[in-house]
């Protein structure tokens, strides 16, 4: 389902927003600290883009599973990649998963009776999150695969979206440990992994510092804008001379924070329903092409929901193979989309 909206260089002190217990937002000095060295594995990691390059590689790594299967999903609503599940479970692969509950129960729960009939332990997701809107999975613990793509068939062939390969040991640890508390509704903090971007944790305070770290460029890719944050944040890097570029699916609820941008001097361009793609990827790249460059790739719309009161996770990327991937990714969105206004 597209989602409605109801609802980093150095490290930077950034102005970022918390909600207080009347649920107003308040500004708050917090430290956000972004990687500056690439992880050791990194090397091996892989950038699937999507549409181009189908759904086999993600299939692929679904299949590859020996031992354990373990998947966070905000929306599952493909026979294929079920069935590859449900072959892992009969294979003695220990196969679990999270689903949301809250947003996607009616949706999800033909993938949650045909997966439990067939030997996968499945948990609807914990009720503290609005939306567990996380889309990952992890392969016998040694890869992990962050996504900004659900598992839903009917999407695959005209959304823009991104996976990551993350082979780094400390990734796929952290990822491991949030997901064995989310799929028993512990609560428990983030552990340290300090690319990997959680939310409702440090999405804001993150992705705020990765557009105020950036000294030349700033292109972002996003379903939603409408964090205040954020569209401070661009607004802020344009003023002070960075080139600001956003591609994103025509959404009035989006206009606001699209103006402001403009009008700052950032370039906005707008794709209209699903001509040529509709704008599901959630990409940052900064500075791309330069030694301080960085990307970034998740689950996270740029929305308050999304960031303070939803279970996503993203990844940023220092390699800068994976980085100028992100930045052509986005060029050539917007070259398909109309500058705006």
């Amino acid at each position: 389902m597209r989602r409605p909206i109801v609802r980093l260089a150095a490290v930077l002190v950034v102005a970022a927003v918390v909600i207080t217990e009347n649920g107003s937002r308040t500004p708050s000095s917090a430290r956000a600290e972004l990687p500056t060295v690439a992880p050791r594995a990194a090397g091996a990691d892989q950038l699937i883009v999507e549409p181009d390059a189908g759904m086999r590689p993600v299939y692929a790594l679904l299949a590859a599973a020996h031992r354990s299967l373990d998947m966070t999903m905000y929306e599952l609503v493909d026979p294929t990649a079920e069935a590859l599940m449900a072959d892992a479970a009969s294979r003695g692969v220990r196969v679990r998963v999270v689903l949301d509950h809250r947003l996607e129960g009616t949706r999800n729960r033909p993938a949650y009776d045909y997966l439990t009939s067939r030997g996968v332990t499945v948990h609807w997701a914990a009720s503290r999150f609005f939306a567990t809107h996380q889309k990952t999975f992890v392969v016998d613990r040694s890869v992990a695969v962050v996504m900004s793509l659900n598992l839903t068939e009917r999407y695959y062939a005209t959304s823009r979206d991104v996976a990551l390969v993350d082979r780094d040991p400390a990734d796929v640890a952290a990822i491991e440990s949030v997901f064995e508390a989310d799929f028993d509704w512990r609560t428990t903090g983030t552990p340290a992994a300090d690319d990997l971007v959680w939310s409702p944790e440090q999405s804001a305070a993150d992705l705020v510092a990765l557009i105020g770290a950036a000294r030349r460029s700033v292109a972002v890719e996003s379903e939603e804008l409408t964090s205040r944050s954020v569209i401070e944040a661009l607004v802020a890097a344009a003023r002070r001379g960075v080139a600001v570029t956003i591609a994103m699916t025509y959404d009035e609820r989006a206009l606001p924070g699209l103006r402001a941008v403009a009008a700052a001097g950032g370039r906005v361009a707008v794709l209209y329903g699903e001509t040529p793609l509709y704008i599901h990827a959630k990409l940052f790249a900064v500075d791309a092409g330069t030694p301080s460059e960085r990307a970034f790739i998740g689950s996270e719309n740029l929305s308050d929901a999304s960031l303070f009161h939803d279970r996503e996770l993203g990844v940023v990327l220092l390699q800068p193979g994976l980085v100028n991937q992100v930045a052509a990714t986005i060029a050539a969105d917007v070259s398909s989309g109309q500058r705006w206004p």
